[in-house]
């Protein structure tokens, strides 16, 4: 929309002819405006919506708006088409007429019904007037400032309008879905906890569209700094944090589905390594029994049976299959795989602990065969002092039940000799085996 010059003195018939093409290509420009303003979709969904909130209120201050903006409309139309003809009445104006049309043109000669209705603008209505006095410029700033904000709550409206209520339709079409697959496997409200999660969201999308709808401006985020109309974006935060919280449910479901289809296979390995967890246990009783019977001196762990806890909780996720009740399922197949793989590591744990003496028997025993082969290699091997020594260390190492700390330090008194025997330099001492005490044996 356009905007006149300042008044100046008396026109002459140039500066006339300048002026009302001027003006008329502003009224042309403002004619186009407020009709398209007038055919907007977002004022045609204005007029005939249910409006609420700061949204009636804005529309009711932009009816007013546009009421105002007409009738300066119609009177700018008159005061130019009194110019034209006054221009028209003879090809080289006259003093008197020139003097008219200046004033026509830029003085305050252009009268309007006055207003006091509250929601018009302060400068376009003075309490107790019926009518004001507006130059042809000042008429069309007016009409500028009122189309604008007119403009911009229209705009604004339509723009949410545009957006919010398609997108919600869209997710709300995908949460049908969703609940239908959820009431497929067992997921309800009640039952499961993203059943309930379901149920909160329809009533979340039902309520925003009904509030988008009745009252969009209230869904609306300004941008900052801008003037421009409709300058701004939908506020998305309640549609996002609800889209998020479906796809969280979505691939609850899905979980779910995958259970459904791999239950059987999965029930399977939970047996298989239940099963291998008592069989080391078992293993693991059976060594204990031994290394008590063939390590004197020495604290064997006791190994526990296995968790019939575990057993119950396997026996009652068959049960879940049997009945297709795979919201159940899930959850607990998962809990169960962690606890099953941490039962097989305690067991290892158990039947390395209890065969650790045994161990160290056989590391001893290697020990000291490696050195009667070594000693029988360098041609020592009818040494008779090498000989009793290591008679006496494999008495000790293979005799039932063995002492561990007597026959380590047997051990090493062969290693010693042999090292005096070969002229080797004497093996440093390493210490006996620790007590719990932390002391040395001798």
């Amino acid at each position: 929309m356009g905007v006149t010059d300042p008044a100046g003195p008396v026109m002459d018939r140039d500066e006339v002819d300048r002026a009302l093409a001027r003006l008329g290509a502003e009224h042309e420009a403002i004619e186009t405006s407020l009709l398209a303003l007038q055919d907007h979709a977002g004022r045609r969904l204005l007029e005939g919506a249910e409006l609420t909130g700061i949204t009636r209120e804005r529309w009711a201050a932009a009816e007013a708006s546009i009421t105002l903006l007409w009738a300066y409309f119609d009177a700018y139309t008159d005061a130019l088409r009194s110019a034209r003809e006054i221009r028209s009445r003879r090809r080289w104006s006259s003093r008197e007429d020139l003097v008219e049309l200046t004033e026509l043109l830029r003085g305050e000669c252009v009268t309007v019904a006055g207003s006091t209705t509250a929601t018009a603008p302060t400068l376009l209505s003075a309490p107790g007037k019926l009518s004001r006095q507006f130059s042809l410029a000042a008429l069309v700033d007016l009409m500028n400032e009122l189309y604008a904000t007119s403009l911009d709550m229209v705009v604004t409206a339509d723009a949410v309008w545009s957006a919010l209520p398609a997108r919600i339709d869209l997710l709300a079409a995908e949460l049908q879905r969703t609940r239908a697959l959820a009431h497929s496997v067992g997921v309800r409200p009640g039952e499961h906890p993203s059943g309930d999660d379901l149920e909160r969201i329809t009533r979340t999308l039902t309520s925003l569209r009904e509030q988008v709808i009745s009252d969009p401006l209230a869904y609306w985020l300004p941008a900052q700094g801008s003037s421009a109309p409709g300058g701004g974006r939908p506020d998305t935060t309640v549609y996002d944090r609800e889209a998020r919280a479906l796809e969280e449910v979505r691939r609850e479901i899905d979980a779910v589905l995958t259970v459904r289809q791999d239950a059987e296979q999965r029930l399977l390995r939970l047996r298989d390594v239940l099963s291998r967890a008592d069989r080391t246990l078992a293993e693991a009783r059976n060594a204990r029994g031994e290394v008590l019977a063939k390590i004197a001196a020495t604290e064997v762990p006791v190994v526990s049976g296995p968790p019939t806890v575990l057993q119950e909780q396997l026996a009652t996720a068959a049960e879940y299959r049997r009945h297709a009740q795979w919201h159940r399922l899930s959850p607990l197949l998962e809990s169960l795989e962690q606890k099953a793989e941490d039962e097989l590591l305690r067991a290892r744990e158990s039947l390395t602990a209890v065969t650790a003496p045994l161990a160290v028997r056989a590391e001893l025993r290697g020990r000291l065969d490696a050195y009667k082969a070594k000693v029988a290699r360098l041609g020592y091997a009818e040494d008779p002092f090498l000989i009793e020594r290591y008679d006496a260390a494999r008495r000790m190492l293979w005799s039932a039940p063995c002492d561990l700390r007597v026959a380590e330090q047997a051990v090493l008194r062969y290693q010693h000799a042999a090292a005096e025997v070969l002229g080797a330099p004497r093996v440093p001492p390493q210490g006996g085996p620790q007590d719990r005490r932390g002391e040395t044996s001798s």
